[in-house]
């Protein structure tokens, strides 16, 4: 029976999660319409989507710093979050500029803080066993909910603002639902005390420490490469006189929809296989498709698209290897505080990468524009290449006498 409630509890908040982030790329799939209605050059429309990336950076802070993601009840912090992503979303349509627009942003992203960790230390209450399998299915949930503005806005070129209030419609559903039907977990992780001190406390562990640099990797490549992926297949369908057509939002769509599965399948080889080798082999991969795509804008469409769905698939079946990660090193009192504090530091480093790649673009091209990106992904195995043997030396040390983490 238990395990038919955490079953039901996992695909419940999946699906919940597939509603509640749809509002963080709802800006960013509609940057085309944005760009020319608003007169913006595409420095000015990358800060829609930084602003986004910071606003989550102020809210993920503010909740480390005050403890919020462990001194409040996860389910009531989802549902209180989402109101708030609703309506700041939906502000974007009372603004005319970049400066407003940005602001609006920046409120959707302070309140999605308060949906992805709790969601993620909430679904661990059900699992102590193929934990990194459940946690999968819940980011690649939150992965696939990147993509839907992409797919509402290629559903017969729909008004931006028509997308806008979609999506904002999808994260309050997604809100309702997790208020009504989910439930806490056998497993709860032991009360927290309002401490701010904690957050700095966090990262004195080196085992939470590397998984937050691994982490820090991951993200370096991610979100530049969600957020720009679209132009720059655009821009390979008009050299190959394909322009004009929505291909390119059904396969950045694919893009994302395919990383889904990724988190989920890259959740069971961490269960099986360790999740630092999981990293590994991801961020390899990853790392080879960021610095070589560019080099196949003239090849055949089709070894293009497969490439990039391969890039969808590798640079995101990392992130559940170092949330599970967290979950086990970190004091198990502050989970949720240690969640949204490695949140906080990989959002702030995307600011920098999102606004990196365009400006590559305009130096030397698409064709090695996201060839910068591949840094990330080899910081981050070698960090995975020391935990491992961090964790070696950990098993080899008998309990009694392992040294202070």
């Amino acid at each position: 029976m238990a395990n038919t409630d955490a079953r039901r509890n996992l695909l419940i908040l999946a699906g919940t999660l597939l509603l509640l982030k749809s509002t963080w790329f709802s800006a960013t799939a509609v940057i085309p319409q944005v760009r020319q209605e608003w007169g913006l050059t595409p420095d000015f429309a990358a800060w829609l989507t930084i602003s986004v990336q910071w606003g989550f950076v102020a809210g993920a802070v503010l909740s480390a710093v005050f403890v919020i993601s462990d001194a409040l009840p996860p389910i009531r912090l989802i549902f209180l979050s989402s109101i708030g992503a609703a309506v700041a979303n939906l502000a974007l349509l009372l603004t005319h500029d970049v400066f407003t627009g940005g602001l609006a942003r920046f409120a959707t992203g302070l309140f999605i803080a308060g949906v992805y960790p709790p969601a993620l230390k909430l679904i661990s209450t059900w699992y102590r066993h193929g934990r990194g399998a459940a946690m999968g299915l819940l980011i690649g949930a939150l992965t696939v909910s990147s993509g839907v503005p992409h797919l509402i806005n290629g559903l017969g070129g729909l008004n931006w603002r028509t997308v806008i209030v979609a999506t904002s419609a999808l994260t309050l559903a997604g809100g309702l639902i997790t208020l009504t039907v989910v439930k806490e977990g056998p497993y709860p992780f032991p009360a927290a005390a309002l401490d701010p001190r904690q957050a700095r406390r966090i990262l004195r562990d080196r085992g939470t420490r590397l998984a937050v640099i691994g982490y820090l990797g991951h993200m370096w490549e991610l979100y530049a490469m969600w957020t720009w992926f679209l132009l720059f297949f655009s821009a390979a369908l008009d050299g190959q006189g394909r322009g004009g057509s929505l291909l390119g939002v059904y396969v950045t769509f694919a893009v994302f929809a395919i990383g889904g599965l990724a988190n989920y399948t890259g959740g069971l080889c961490g269960d099986r296989y360790g999740r630092e080798r999981t990293a590994i082999v991801m961020m390899a991969v990853s790392a080879s498709c960021a610095a070589f795509i560019g080099l196949l804008m003239e090849a055949p469409l089709w070894l293009l698209v497969v490439v990039a769905l391969v890039w969808g698939y590798s640079v995101v079946g990392d992130s559940v290897q170092f949330s599970a990660l967290v979950t086990e090193l970190a004091d198990q009192s502050y989970v949720g505080t240690a969640l949204t504090l490695q949140m906080a530091f990989g959002f702030l480093l995307t600011g920098a990468t999102i606004w990196l790649v365009p400006a590559a673009e305009q130096a030397v091209g698409w064709r090695w524009a996201f060839a910068v990106l591949a840094v990330g992904p080899l910081v981050g195995i070698a960090s995975m290449l020391k935990l491992l043997r961090l964790r070696a030396e950990r098993a080899l040390v008998p309990s009694a006498e392992a040294p202070p983490r």
